[in-house]
This record gives C-alpha cells, sequence and structure tokens, in this order.
C-alpha cells in the first residue's frame, strides 16, 4: 500500500471510530441504554419516551458538542503549528483561548443581556492575542518557535490577571461561569450546539480550501516566496481562520486546552506532515480525543462530574513537557 493509500486509509478508519464511539458515548451514564435502543431511537419511531427524552435532549447533544469543539480546536492547532512554524504552537499556548475568554467573560459576567454577541466578542479577544503574540515573536529572519512560547506565557498572564480581576469584582454573579471556565460540557444542549454548528461548518470548509497554502508555508518562507506566494497574507489568512475556530469553541464551553497541541503533533505521526492528510486527521482525532474526555469525566468518577478541560489540563501538560524533553520545537 502506497503512503497515501495508507494515510486515506487512517483518515477514514479515525472518522468511523469517532463515530462509533460517539455513538458507545451516548449509551453511557447514570442510566445507560444499549447500542441497540440508541440506534432504535435514531431510525426508528418506536423507542421509549425515556430513551427519546434522554438521548435527544441530553445526551446527543452534548456527545455532538464534544466532537465538533474537539475538532475545532485541532484543526486550529494544526494551522497556527503551520503558521508559526513551531510544533507546539496551539490557541491555548499561543493565548488565543485566553484572549477569546477574557471578552467572553465580560459579557456573561458585566453585561449578561448581550449574550449574543458572545461569539463575535471571542473571536475578537482571541484575534487580539494573537496579534500581539504574533508580533512579539517576528524577526527579520523569520518567527522564533522559543519566542512564540514565551510570548504566549506572557499573553496568559496577562489575561489570566483580566480574568482574575472580572472574578473578583464580578463575584457574586460567578458561580454561573464556573463551569464555563473549567471548559466543562455539562448542562450543554441543543441551543448551544446550535450556536456552534454553523460557525464549524464555515471554519471546516475554509479550513479545507486553505490545505494548499499550509502546505507551501510549511516548506518555509524563503521557499514560498520562490513560488509567488505571499508567505504574510497566508499566515494572516491561516490565522484567521486557527482563531476563528477556537473562538467559537470558546463561547461554547469555555477555555479547553491542549487538544490544538497533542492532536495535531499524533495526527503528524500517524499521516506525516501533508496538510491534505493531517487536516482530516486532526479534526477526525480532535472529535475522538475530546468525546473521550468528556465520556470520562462524565462516567467514571460518579456521581461527581469532571470538565473536560481538568481532564484534558491533566493529560496534556504532561505530553507537553514530554515534547519539550524530545526538544520538539
Amino acid at each position: 500500500m502506497s503512503s497515501k493509500s495508507r494515510s486515506g486509509t487512517i483518515v477514514i478508519f479515525t472518522f468511523l471510530l469517532a463515530i462509533v464511539a460517539g455513538i458507545v458515548a451516548i449509551g453511557l451514564g447514570s442510566v445507560n441504554i444499549p447500542i441497540s435502543a440508541i440506534l432504535k431511537t435514531f431510525f426508528s419511531s418506536s423507542s421509549t419516551d425515556v430513551h427519546n427524552t434522554i438521548i435527544w435532549d441530553i445526551r446527543y447533544p452534548r456527545v455532538l458538542l464534544a466532537m465538533i469543539i474537539g475538532a475545532n480546536i485541532a484543526i486550529s492547532g494544526a494551522l497556527l503549528q503551520a503558521v508559526m512554524g513551531n510544533p507546539l504552537a496551539d490557541p491555548g499556548l499561543t493565548g488565543v483561548t485566553s484572549g477569546a475568554a477574557v471578552c467572553v467573560l465580560i459579557i456573561m459576567l458585566a453585561a449578561p443581556e448581550y449574550t449574543q454577541f458572545i461569539p463575535i466578542a471571542a473571536f475578537v479577544g482571541g484575534l487580539f492575542a494573537a496579534t500581539i503574540v504574533y508580533a512579539l515573536a517576528w524577526r527579520r529572519n523569520g518567527i522564533s518557535p522559543i519566542t512564540i512560547i514565551l510570548s504566549g506565557v506572557a499573553v496568559n498572564a496577562l489575561c489570566g490577571g483580566g480574568i482574575g480581576y472580572l472574578s473578583i469584582i464580578y463575584s457574586d454573579r460567578l458561580p454561573s461561569a464556573v463551569q464555563w471556565l473549567n471548559g466543562s460540557l455539562a448542562a450543554k444542549g441543543n441551543n448551544a450546539l446550535m450556536m456552534v454548528f454553523p460557525y464549524a461548518i464555515v471554519g471546516w470548509i475554509l479550513s479545507m480550501f486553505a490545505i494548499r497554502k499550509a502546505n507551501i508555508i510549511r516548506l518555509g518562507d524563503q521557499v514560498a516566496s520562490n513560488l509567488g506566494e505571499n508567505v504574510h497574507r497566508i499566515r494572516i489568512l491561516l490565522s484567521l481562520i486557527a482563531v476563528f475556530l477556537a473562538a467559537i469553541s470558546v463561547a461554547a464551553i469555555g477555555m479547553i486546552g491542549f487538544v490544538g497541541l497533542v492532536v495535531p503533533h499524533m495526527a503528524r505521526l500517524l499521516v506525516g506532515s501533508n496538510y491534505k492528510y493531517l487536516l482530516p486527521m486532526s479534526m477526525a482525532l480532535g472529535a475522538l480525543v475530546l468525546l473521550l474526555a468528556d465520556t470520562g469525566g462524565r462516567t467514571l468518577f460518579t456521581p461527581m462530574e469532571i470538565p473536560a478541560g481538568i481532564l484534558m489540563a491533566v493529560i496534556g501538560a504532561p505530553y507537553f513537557l514530554y515534547l519539550m524533553r524530545r526538544k520538539a520545537f
């Protein structure tokens, strides 16, 4: 089997695996539902009212939302890694997530009557943070990978201070935002799903059209220039798509870390660095990883529920240190 056929097969298999995992996840919880009953609910009207309520109103929206958010963040991380030439770049480490979180939190706590503008606010905040990191990391001979990390740490610290300040002055309203701050999908239903889904479709389409540009820029600035490409324009385009996908994810469920770092790296090990396969692989693997994190968080520690954002931090932080140890940057 050629390397292209092998990569394509792995991508298709991962998508199918994510779908199967989603069906299984719908059946897991305080009330376990067999797969046969789930399929009957999907394809027949003869299922029980209890199963209908649990599946359509509670678990199906949550499972699908977890998969969409995971795909969004993984694609965002893969694009940022191409833009910055750094396999350790992701929406969390580059400040995009925290920048979006500050703007969302301002609306949630200070102006809750304007919640319809949360996706726009998240995009503006994420874009502002990414612009600062990009500007600080830029050098005449290109982008310094280590400076990206240091700039991201600084921006994250600044945004963390803003989040802390908002938490203090609006402490009476903070309980409503605690789950969101921890990246929890608890109580996320069809409203959250419908808020994210249209934006996600747009972001996925744009990212697939950007595959060729991502492949060009990963060859290096000099090669891209020799091919007649405007390197700065490509970076801006890919950054906008990456920030857009990360921002709508933050707007929906809060701060989820390390998915954008861990998943593209895993995808690269499986299918290589060609974005024709890396991007859809990151999408499928991101959906699967966040789904597993959310399902594990709500089923392994009953009656307590651990937010997916906390589980991803517990898993992702050691993996990040492992990559640093290997000098992957």
